[in-house]
């Protein structure tokens, strides 16, 4: 099933002295259950399709529609809270929150109680593959790999259908990333999640459901189960 999708996208970044086109009439429609990787060089625009995708802005042109209203006709907090989550190379956790507080955050934002907020973040924890021991450890108290699930675990408790990771693995070993990006499979897989990754790793993007390969901001392949 169709869930997120590009049609005829095009995106500009203006400031004082120049206008630079990043993105050039993308048309795309991403479905659920697969595992997308958008793969490019830098500045290729693939960092700016995710940003568009995760409700951050909207097109200069063209729409972007999830389960088929256009984004730009919604309230982009919204859509930001209830059908898109973000999975930061850098994780982006609350140094001063704890891991279980990191997980709740989200939550509690939407209106969850914290006593079922603190049940659910331990389950999330032991479903990206940590304990609860891991619970009340700050993310300085965490290494690379256990600070991106718990960024992970905070992900899912946001209960959205879409998770958008930008270089979630970029500051993991060869390992980690390669156990992360085997989470993300089986969010795709086994859940159902609707996972789109951008990723300079070509190992991992081997991976992937589908490959696309976005170029001068352009989509110039789209390879796999499509």
């Amino acid at each position: 099933m169709k869930l997120l999708e590009l049609e005829d996208v095009y995106y500009t970044y203006k400031t004082k002295y120049q206008s630079v086109e990043a993105l050039k009439g993308i048309t795309y429609a991403f479905e659920e259950g697969l595992l997308y990787a958008v793969m490019g060089s830098s500045g290729s625009g693939k960092t700016t399709l995710l940003s568009l995708m995760a409700g951050l802005d909207t097109p200069a042109s063209g729409r972007v529609l999830c389960e088929g209203t256009a984004t730009d006709t919604m309230d982009l907090a919204r859509y930001r809270r209830e059908m898109t989550a973000v999975i930061y190379q850098d994780f982006r956790l609350f140094p001063l929150l704890t891991a279980a507080e990191n997980i709740m955050y989200p939550m509690e934002l939407r209106g969850i109680k914290k006593r079922e907020a603190r049940e659910e973040a331990g389950r999330l924890l032991c479903r990206v593959g940590l304990s609860e021991d891991y619970a009340d450890r700050f993310p300085a108290m965490l290494s690379g790999g256990e600070q991106q699930r718990v960024a992970i675990a905070r992900a899912l408790g946001m209960q959205t259908r879409v998770l958008l990771a930008d270089e979630p693995t970029g500051n993991l070993d060869e390992t980690n990333s390669e156990n992360i990006f085997r989470m993300l499979l089986d969010l795709a897989h086994k859940e159902g999640y609707l996972v789109i990754v951008v990723t300079h790793d070509e190992n991992l993007g081997a991976q992937a459901d589908v490959r696309i390969r976005i170029r001068d901001g352009r989509i110039s392949e789209s390879t796999g189960a499509q």
